[in-house]
């Protein structure tokens, strides 16, 4: 087998520069200001609008070992967390660039790994102290939302905004919560009854916020809803990309999307839910509203129990294409998309209580389930026959119509794949089968009809069926139908049933994935922050923290190694080195702290250029240094809103703005996972390429780089 040999860990380390390479793509994804990011698909022209790390390094091509390990760590930080993605992939870059630099004043590698190891476990531990807990930022929100600190107030007027804030005036005003509303009026009721309320808005001129104990309401009587005159809004981007308020829409009487207006009937404590969302949203509000609709429901449907978690298993999103982003809403039950002859259907079975199957799997013939083992007395003849159906299909395709129609199931729902022989043949009889559905789906209305769901059709009996179905085709907040053309969406809904979909919707094709990142971002966040019961103050506050605390163990190591370098070593001169490795690697990690947040301050137009944002961190870190306790000057920055101020400019008049929160365990794992993928590949030392590939090697330009053994 031909192989190649080629050394990586020079003092350039091959691998360090790809990871290096790789990342510095995602740099202006850093902070809370994320500037959208066109990928085009060069074979199809088609293109994609992201703001997420994880969308952009599955467009990069990863063909290397080091882009391979990456994509990995990536993966699973998104896979866990659903955010701190853009920390790590800039954390790597960093990083990356740092340890080479180390390697080239002829570091050890051993003294890189294992300092710059202790340095961040000693940097998570000293962190520790800046945990908020949610209740206290609710409270702290909540406040500084009705009684805005002078500090602030001056702020506004003589400085920019810091890192911690972010304008509201380019968000919504105020308007009720679009709630998509059904003739079914079970679960209806219930949740109406438990979001009525009225999302404050954002913008800065008519705020109807009230004072801690007033208990005068803002309701907006009638059936439609308006906005004060005052409010104006402020276009920003195009009409296609922009995160303006969404349009006015009168509600309608019965089967139409309504708007629910009055006084917040927040369970999680007043305005606190609204504020905690849109501090963890770092800047996109565009969700806020719709979360809280969310948590308002459940919360709802928990019988007020006290709880403070965010089921993520009961919401799911659906997306439609062709409609104003206005039209996005929470609606109960399970929104999704079907082909034009399954909206026939759909008409045909609208108001009438259906039996439901769920199914585990696919439902074609060739299905097997995992694991199952074929007899071995048995040879196969066709072991893919066509989803087309045909002569080899006819008679399982009549034995699983048969069942269906002894059962009298209506409503299929299956987990993978269908026959699309099967399909229309239970279409021709009036059951409706859907595929590629969620098993968290169909566990919602297992449960809620007491179907039970099952591997193959052959299994079903009458215990597996479910009742008390109900499927109508959606309908808009203005009361008509939607058809999209080549999809429609559906609602499938049983009275009690927790399950809430989040339609999101936009006229922008390229903008779909991002609209669904964004929303699913924020609905991890939230839920992260609900289970650890805390937050960091975000805006760059711990990373501060973590600079402040690596300058000073580097400045220790200097001052703790000259001092003992006698009492250590017979010869004074063998401490030297040690001491220096130590102060270099420590000063290489903070370096990886300080380009963070000189960064974060660019991204966020607070500084005009990288030194003018190093010479602003500087400040704050000599400030630090000369209160004596960094940890508490970090935590009254935070209070105050004045994390890494940048410069002298201009501030909007009556600006608002909020304090940004991170979560905790995905924030500290992000640094994890970035530095021991560093230190991973700076330990690899060679790059052994197999397979028939000696040619293509060999007129490659680094064909000089490689030994063929």
């Amino acid at each position: 087998l031909p192989m190649a040999f080629r050394d990586v860990n020079a003092r350039r380390h091959i691998g360090l520069q790809q990871l290096s390479s790789l990342a510095s793509t995602g740099r202006t994804l850093l902070g809370p200001m994320k500037p959208h990011k066109f990928i085009v698909d060069e074979s199809t022209n088609q293109s994609t609008l992201i703001c997420s790390a994880v969308r952009l390094i599955e467009s990069l091509d990863l063909t290397s070992a080091a882009g391979q390990l990456l994509n990995e760590a990536i993966q699973a930080q998104n896979k866990e967390f659903k955010t701190g993605v853009s920390t790590l992939l800039f954390l790597v870059g960093a990083w990356s660039n740092a340890v080479v630099e180390c390697l080239q004043q002829n570091v050890p590698v051993s003294a890189i790994v294992s300092v710059m190891s202790e340095g961040l476990n000693s940097c998570c531990e000293r962190v520790q102290c800046l945990q908020i807990s949610i209740h206290d930022v609710k409270k702290e929100l909540c406040s500084s939302r009705v009684r805005p600190s002078t500090f602030e107030s001056k702020a506004c007027q003589v400085g920019r905004d810091s890192l911690l804030y972010f304008q509201r005036d380019i968000s919504a005003p105020e308007e009720g919560i679009p709630i998509n509303s059904s003739s079914h009026q079970g679960d209806d009721c219930v949740f109406n009854k438990g979001l009525v309320s009225s999302l404050v808005g954002f913008g800065s001129a008519a705020s109807l916020v009230k004072p801690v104990g007033d208990k005068s309401s803002s309701a907006i009587s009638g059936s439609g809803v308006t906005t004060p005159s005052s409010t104006k809004h402020k276009l920003t981007h195009s009409r296609h990309f922009s995160t303006l308020g969404k349009g006015h829409l009168s509600s309608q009487q019965g089967n139409s999307q309504g708007y629910l207006s009055g006084p917040p009937a927040d369970p999680y404590g007043g305005c606190g839910l609204r504020q905690l969302a849109v501090a963890l949203s770092h800047g996109n509000q565009t969700n806020v509203a719709l979360l809280q609709s969310i948590a308002a429901y459940q919360q709802e449907g928990a019988q007020c129990s006290g709880s403070s978690q965010l089921s993520v298993a009961e919401i799911v999103t659906c997306s439609l294409l062709g409609l104003p982003e206005s039209y996005s809403c929470v609606s109960p039950g399970f929104v999704t998309l079907v082909s034009p002859e399954q909206a026939a259907v759909i008409k045909h079975l609208e108001g009438k209580p259906l039996r439901i199957l769920l199914v585990d799997g696919d439902l074609t013939e060739q299905y097997r389930h995992v694991g199952f083992s074929r007899p071995r007395n048995v040879r196969t003849t066709l072991e893919h026959p066509s989803l087309q159906g045909g002569r080899a299909g006819d008679t399982w395709l009549s034995r699983m119509s048969d069942i269906l129609v002894r059962f009298e199931v209506n409503l299929v729902l299956v987990k993978g794949n269908v026959c699309n022989s099967l399909m229309e043949s239970c279409m021709g009889s009036r059951t409706l089968v859907l595929g590629s559905v969620a098993r968290d789906v169909l566990c919602a209305f297992g449960k809620v009809t007491g179907a039970q769901a099952v591997t193959y059709l052959t299994q079903l009996n009458a215990s597996c069926v479910g009742n008390g179905v109900q499927v109508e085709l959606w309908q808009a907040s203005d009361g008509r139908a939607v058809d999209l053309g080549e999809l429609v969406p559906a609602r499938i809904s049983v009275r009690g049933i927790p399950l809430l979909t989040a339609v999101l919707t936009t006229a922008v094709a390229s903008k779909v994935q991002l609209l669904e990142d964004q929303f699913w971002t924020l609905v991890y966040r939230l839920h992260h922050a609900f289970n650890d019961g805390k937050v960091f103050p975000g805006g760059g506050a711990v990373e501060l923290l973590c600079l402040s605390h690596v300058q000073a163990l580097a400045e220790q190591a200097v001052g703790r190694a000259n001092k003992t370098a006698v009492e250590e070593f017979r010869s004074p001169w063998l401490a030297v080195p040690v001491a220096e490795y130590k102060s270099i690697v420590l000063q290489a990690l903070a370096s990886g702290w300080r380009r963070y947040l000189c960064v974060v301050m660019c991204n966020m137009a607070k500084a005009a250029s990288e030194l003018e944002a190093c010479a602003s961190v500087d400040h704050h870190l000599r400030k630090a240094a000369d209160c004596g306790s960094p940890s508490a000057y970090v935590l009254e920055l935070f209070r105050r809103g004045d994390v890494l101020r940048g410069g002298s400019g201009p501030c909007p008049d009556h600006c608002e703005a909020s304090k940004v929160c991170d979560n905790i365990g995905a924030k500290t794992e992000a640094w994890r996972r970035a530095l021991d993928l560093v230190l991973l590949v700076l330990q690899t030392d060679a790059e052994i390429i197999t397979g028939l590939k000696r040619n293509e090697l060999l007129n490659s330009p680094v064909s000089s780089e490689f030994m063929f053994l």
